[in-house]
């Protein structure tokens, strides 16, 4: 598992997202990657300070990012209407919806003004 994560401003609130590595590779060869670049940026862990690759949510890119998991998630919400019926089993649902739920994770933390910086680790 891969993670992408947001940290606030004042680091009091950091939120981990785990992907799979299919996802992820997914991700990294979108538009998902070109969005925002990732500047070495000083923040507060447990009390320490570190320097990260953090890509800042400024407002540009707080909005195309948000653009592109809407997208993601409109048409893999139309990918899995069509095969809704095919699924023969729980297991096999809860599988076809995972990348579904791991967009709207990503949607809301990319959404949410608690967060100001987003690294892609």
């Amino acid at each position: 598992m891969l993670d992408i994560i947001f940290y606030s401003a004042n680091n009091q609130e950091t939120n981990y997202i785990e992907l799979s590595e299919n996802i992820y590779e997914w991700l990294a060869k979108s538009k998902f990657s070109k969005i925002g670049k990732s500047l070495e940026t000083k923040i507060k862990i447990d009390g320490e300070e570190e320097s990260l690759p953090l890509v800042p949510l400024d407002q540009e890119n707080r909005r195309k990012l948000r653009l592109f998991f809407l997208e993601a998630i409109a048409n893999e919400s139309d990918i899995i209407l069509t095969q809704l019926e095919t699924y023969d089993s729980k297991t096999a649902y809860q599988q076809a919806i995972y990348r579904l739920r791991k967009l709207q994770e990503l949607r809301k933390c990319v959404e949410n003004e608690n967060y100001q910086y987003l690294q892609r680790v």
